[in-house]
């Protein structure tokens, strides 16, 4: 059975009470009932005295009766209180104040009687014994009586008055004991309810604080130890509210630090356990959220991870790698695993995305290649030219002509691609800075429709425009949108097959116009159509050199939309023409 405190200690103090009246019971009773004893044995030898006082004075008269001796004894024991008796040197009872005269003679001899044979000897004691004659426990005290020869007298009083005031006061004891006892209880209880109270509050206060209800306060003023117990709850509460506070803060620093990392932070244990990740790791590796608390290889199924974060945990220096991550989104990354000092082992692995630097690498060095190819073609023609043109001078002056045509049509080829591989450099360098004009889009549409009509005418292609009318004006650098537009129209004539039709429309989309520049040329396969804007690709490389172009024309249409806060697409379906388009912002 589980008690409470208070019950423990209402226990507690009912006991002690308990206790202690017993100790009183048991040291107090035999005390009393010796000092009661020792108080009568004094008063029956005081009154023994008078009674052997007035024996003498029997004595003195000279020969006595057994009469007069037993009538003495019946006059003497009312006075006396007490059973009195006289008692020659024989033995022989000669007077008893409970006695008739016919019963002294059947009395047996008393001269055996411890008290009469010390009397008999001159020495007054009493005894305490059992007598036979009237059948119960008396107190004897006998003396010798002066004068009177051998003459003993004898006083004794029933015990069962001792006994009645014994009990009387074991009575009384007992009473004092109980309202002292219910009087403990009720000052020992309301002692009790007081403390527990306040007890149950400290208990209410310290479990809602376990709860998380760290700002609760006991707010006892006692100076006692309940009162110190609630100030130290009250002191713990405050510090450990403070850490929890200092923790939450260091936590969520470190929380928006990890998730602001553009880093991949993976954490784990030594059991390759995964303890904390970041949110540039879940998108890196597509993790979920239940990830944590799982192994590492089975989340992210990558054995040159692995390999590397076994490096760093069986070693005491960083480990790096890089590898290449499969899936939805390949990633190549470079990692970075560090065992962190202490117990148990735990490994940092940061890892950093460095697929757009390969893939930068990657077009670096292609346009390494490219333009390497691409000057390559035309210096060869220009150095055969001019070497075939040297001896042809001489021996053959009509073949001039034709190696000079040439030299100046491969000099015009370096001399475009020089150029658009300036201007892109501008673009890309932010070098080249474009205007926040403001203008109609149908002027820069005709004047560009003009610039190709004789190309297009000689083609017999047909050029024209479908703009809406109410167009809002656009804000933009005209030049650029000119050599945009320029480039779209130019690529249209180039590719499409006689009696091909280039249209340019526009379309308001809210804060935006959407031109359009479509055709019904041959179209472009789908595999080309991610990779039109790059730099120097070609869906077909040797037609569009013998077309004269650089393979940078798109590319420059990119970056210039892009320059002017718009963006270019492009749908094409092989056989059933091109539509290429892009958004400029309209002015407000």
């Amino acid at each position: 059975m589980r008690l409470g405190i208070r019950a423990k200690l209402f226990t507690a103090s009912l006991a002690l009470i308990v206790v202690s009246l017993a100790a009183g019971e048991l040291y107090l009773r035999p005390a009393i009932e010796n000092d009661l004893m020792a108080r009568i044995r004094a008063d029956l030898s005081a009154r023994l005295a008078l009674v052997a006082e007035q024996a003498q004075t029997l004595a003195a008269t000279g020969d006595t009766t057994n009469r007069e001796w037993d009538a003495l004894a019946d006059r003497l024991g009312p006075l006396a209180r007490a059973r009195v008796t006289f008692i020659d040197g024989q033995g022989t009872v000669k007077g008893d104040s409970e006695l008739s005269g016919e019963a002294l003679e059947r009395v047996e001899n008393h001269g055996s009687r411890p008290e009469v044979r010390a009397a008999l000897q001159g020495r007054s004691t009493d005894e305490v014994r059992f007598s036979a004659t009237l059948g119960r426990r008396l107190l004897y005290t006998a003396t010798p009586v002066a004068g009177a020869g051998n003459m003993v007298a004898r006083l004794s009083l029933p015990l069962a008055e001792v006994d009645q005031a014994v009990a009387r006061l074991r009575a009384i004891l007992i009473v004092g004991g109980l309202v002292a006892l219910l009087a403990a209880v009720l000052i020992s209880s309301a002692a009790v309810v007081l403390l527990s109270r306040a007890l149950r509050h400290v208990t209410a206060i310290a479990r809602r604080m376990s709860a998380g209800e760290l700002d609760l306060r006991s707010r006892l003023d006692t100076r006692d130890e309940v009162g110190e117990l609630g100030r130290t709850l009250d002191h713990l509460a405050e510090n450990l509210s403070r850490s929890l506070r200092e923790l939450r803060d260091d936590r969520d620093l470190l929380g928006r630090i990890l998730e602001a990392m553009r880093e991949g932070v993976l954490v784990l244990d030594s059991e390759r356990r995964i303890l904390l990740f970041n949110g540039s790791l879940r998108e890196m590796l597509l993790l979920d959220t239940f990830a944590v608390g799982r192994p590492a290889i089975e989340v992210v199924r990558n054995a040159e991870l692995q390999t590397l974060v076994d490096a760093a945990i069986a070693g005491q220096e960083p480990v790096t790698g890089e590898i290449e991550v499969a899936g939805l989104r390949p990633r190549s990354l470079l990692v970075h695993a560090t065992r962190l000092s202490g117990e148990p082992r735990c490994v940092l692995v940061v890892l950093f995305d460095v697929t757009e630097v390969r893939r930068l690498e990657t077009v670096r060095k292609d346009f390494v290649a490219n333009v390497s190819h691409e000057l390559r073609t035309p210096i060869a023609a220009v150095m055969s030219a001019a070497e075939t043109l040297r001896t042809a001078a001489r021996t053959d002056p009509a073949a001039s002509e034709s190696f000079v045509e040439i030299i100046e049509r491969n000099a015009r080829r370096l001399g475009d691609l020089v150029q658009d591989l300036l201007d892109l450099s501008r673009i890309e360098s932010k070098e080249f800075r474009l205007a926040a004009d403001r203008f109609d889009l149908s002027g820069v549409v005709a004047r560009t429709l003009e610039f190709h009509e004789e190309r297009a005418t000689h083609k017999r292609m047909r050029l024209s425009a479908a703009l809406p009318p109410q167009l809002p004006a656009v804000r933009g650098d005209v030049t650029a949108l000119e050599r945009v537009l320029s480039n779209l129209i130019d690529n249209a004539v180039k590719y499409c097959p006689e009696g091909a039709a280039v249209v340019v429309t526009a379309e308001d989309m809210g804060g935006k116009l959407r031109v359009t520049v479509s055709d019904d040329g041959p179209g472009i396969e789908a595999p080309h159509l991610p990779r039109l804007f790059e730099r120097f690709y070609r869906c077909d490389p040797g037609r569009s050199r013998a077309m004269g172009g650089t393979g940078l024309g798109l590319s420059i249409v990119k970056h210039l939309v892009e320059a002017m806060g718009g963006s270019v697409q492009v749908e094409s379906t092989s056989g059933q023409g091109t539509r290429f388009s892009f958004t400029v912002p309209t002015a407000a």
